[in-house]
């Protein structure tokens, strides 16, 4: 059953190997030792030797010189003379299957996350925000999941931080308090992690963390190696990564118990900043994730300088330990050290918090669980030599194997689809739409008034206008008539005087006078 993965060389007797059975890999382990004691060749001879069994690692790169697990190695005086020391014949010098990830999407393949599936919690830790700002930003993700906006990038999670500050008395009720105060802290923190690039870490497509679970063609297990050297700059977030990539390791793997060896093998470097300022909350979801993804089959091995890097409730969990030298110079190392060494099932052969500061470069204290799945007696042994080169591939070298990798062109270009920026944006633009319309149609409102009030004035100018052009025409026609009578009464006066003279002339005398007088009388209503 199982495997035995040999770590190392019996320092009291090199004929004897120092061990890690397979089975119990998913146990957890520690690497631990003061800086250039060997805790990178230590590192590399584990991965290779999960690789071998067909078991796949992850593991991030720091200082760049890990890449050279994507190498064959080669012989040379130094080197032979170390493995003859180990009583080793030869080594089969190989490379391993090397997939090339990072975040900024530089010297690997880029890995992004949603902010949803990220979360309130993990993101509140990047963002370095206090319980009461950490609140804040969880209404906030509530508020996106009851309006259906989707947070998928950086300005996703800006835009909607916008809004609700703009709305926040809308949502008081509701989500309680959203002070302008949290939302601002909130807001600049965001804008120092996206100048640090963290915010090439959020959108799409999001990695599929099953990509890291694959084998070559041979059967090995892949090496995934994470660009680290640029993202150690961003500790916070290197952390936070690592630690939201376990618990998608831990909500996305079946439950499978013990196996003959692990699904996974999961080297966390620098271990120190999972811990680091973690809220009550945050450190109890790590001690969970620690205690309960072995049994989905994933080996969680942290790689620190000093185990009281880690909090007691995890180092417990640790079955399978290797410990470099450390340095007792001060009283802080010396409990460093007496930590250490009371971690260990002690060996009589030698003492043991003694010999911790007392390790060559490349040896270590080792002890792991044993078939029965119990803590061995603690070893002291020489590491193994790797099969892969020490110094690191070359940048063309490393372009090569990215071409050729599983995942070339899946995840190498980013997608941006309609999520809550842009569904934000609509909204602004509907309401500005909306209230343009509003001001058109109260100023075509206003202007047909406008229309209807000239219209009526016009109407009633024009009918005064009318009205008094019929009086003028009622008094022209008066005029006229008047004229008219008058000139008929002329007419009648003329022609009857003319009447008059002329009998008078031919009537003659007085008599012709009274006879035109009294019908003149007659004429004219006199008597």
């Amino acid at each position: 059953m199982g495997t035995p993965i040999v770590i190392a060389k019996k320092t009291q007797d090199t004929t004897q190997d120092v061990v890690l059975h397979s089975q119990f890999a998913n146990r957890h382990g520690l690497i631990a030792g003061a800086t250039g004691t060997g805790k990178t060749v230590t590192l590399k001879v584990l991965a290779e030797s999960f690789s071998r069994i067909g078991v796949p690692v992850f593991l991030a790169d720091a200082k760049g010189d890990v890449s050279s697990l994507a190498k064959a190695g080669a012989s040379n005086a130094k080197f032979d003379a170390r493995i003859q020391s180990l009583n080793i014949a030869a080594v089969p010098f190989a490379a391993s299957p090397v997939v090339f990830w990072d975040l900024f999407g530089e010297q690997g393949h880029p890995i992004r996350t949603t902010i949803s599936e990220i979360g309130p919690l993990l993101l509140a830790r990047m963002l370095k925000l206090n319980d009461t700002q950490e609140g804040v930003l969880s209404a906030i993700f509530r508020i996106a999941d009851d309006q259906g906006l989707l947070l998928l990038d950086f300005k996703d999670l800006k835009a909607l931080i916008s809004h609700v500050s703009e709305h926040a008395a809308e949502f008081k009720t509701e989500y309680g308090n959203l002070s302008p105060a949290s939302l601002g802290a909130i807001q600049r923190n965001l804008l120092a992690l996206a100048d640090q690039g963290g915010d090439k870490f959020f959108g799409e497509p999001a990695l599929d963390i099953m990509d890291f679970i694959q084998t070559d063609a041979e059967g090995r297990g892949n090496i995934n190696l994470l660009a680290a050297d640029k993202l150690m700059n961003t500790p916070k977030l290197y952390a936070t990564f690592l630690l939201w990539m376990l618990s998608e390791l831990f909500e996305r793997l079946p439950e499978v118990g013990d196996m003959d060896k692990p699904k996974m093998v999961f080297f966390f470097d620098e271990a120190h900043l999972l811990f680091d300022n973690a809220s009550p909350a945050l450190q109890e979801k790590i001690e969970q994730v620690v205690r309960l993804i072995r049994s989905k089959g994933v080996g969680i091995y942290f790689v620190t300088q000093n185990p009281l890097d880690l909090p007691e409730s995890v180092l417990g969990q640790l079955g399978n330990r290797v410990q470099h030298a450390l340095r007792a110079f001060t009283p802080k190392d010396q409990k460093a050290v007496k930590t250490a060494a009371d971690t260990f099932r002690a060996n009589p052969e030698f003492k043991v918090d003694q010999a911790i500061t007392e390790l060559g470069v490349g040896e270590a204290l080792i002890s792991c669980l044993d078939e029965q799945g119990t803590p061995q007696m603690v070893e002291r042994g020489w590491i193994m030599p790797p099969h892969s080169a020490f110094e690191p591939i070359s940048l063309d070298e490393r372009k090569t194997l990215m071409a050729q990798s599983i995942v070339a062109g899946i995840y190498d270009q980013a997608a941006d689809r309609e999520s809550a920026f842009e569904m934000l944006q609509q909204k602004v633009t509907d309401r500005n739409q909306q209230a343009a319309q509003a001001e058109q149609d109260k100023a075509q409102a206003k202007e047909q008034e406008a229309r209807a009030k000239q219209h009526a004035k016009d109407q009633a100018a024009l009918e005064k206008q009318q009205a008094r052009e019929q009086e003028r025409i009622v008094r022209e026609q008066q005029k006229e008539a008047e004229r008219a009578a008058k000139q008929r009464e002329k007419l009648i006066q003329d022609t009857v005087g003319t009447f008059a003279k002329s009998a008078a002339r031919s009537l003659g005398g007085s008599t012709g006078q009274k006879i035109v007088r009294g019908l003149l009388g007659s004429l004219f209503g006199k008597k």
